[in-house]
């Protein structure tokens, strides 16, 4: 098992979420790793957690990737943040994404979870598995 392929795996979501013209209707380059020091936008993405089990087999070393992208929105209902989490989805399942160290064998969505935050806005987690070779 390795964890090295971790990196890569958040590069490639990334630049593939960022080059999505869908998503960019929805939220503009509002796409953060990090969210920046200062004032949000009315609606942005996130990257967000992760975890990782292995999936070594006979042929080699692999991982299961479990990791998070989370839309966030001050409107005053749910369906920006819908809409944007939709575009998430649509841009990442079954994703050919190109890792700089290994490969990905799979994309696939797993759960959401929608919720108003104390502050009034929503919020949509969208938990995503990846199945990576080390190869």
């Amino acid at each position: 098992m390795t964890y090295a392929l971790s990196h890569g795996l958040q590069t490639a979501v990334y630049q593939h979420l960022i080059s999505d013209a869908t998503l960019a209707a929805e939220v503009g380059t509002a796409i953060y790793d990090m969210l920046p020091a200062g004032t949000l936008p009315g609606i942005y993405v996130t990257l967000g957690a992760e975890s990782v089990r292995d999936r070594s087999d006979v042929t080699g070393g692999g991982a299961l990737h479990r990791f998070t992208v989370t839309v966030v929105a001050n409107a005053a209902g749910f369906s920006a943040a819908k809409r944007a989490a939709a575009a998430v989805s649509d841009a990442l399942v079954d994703a050919p994404l190109t890792l700089a160290r290994g490969h990905l064998v799979g994309l696939w969505f797993d759960r959401a979870n929608a919720k108003r935050l104390s502050n009034g806005d929503r919020s949509i987690a969208l938990r995503f598995s990846a199945r990576l070779e080390n190869s």
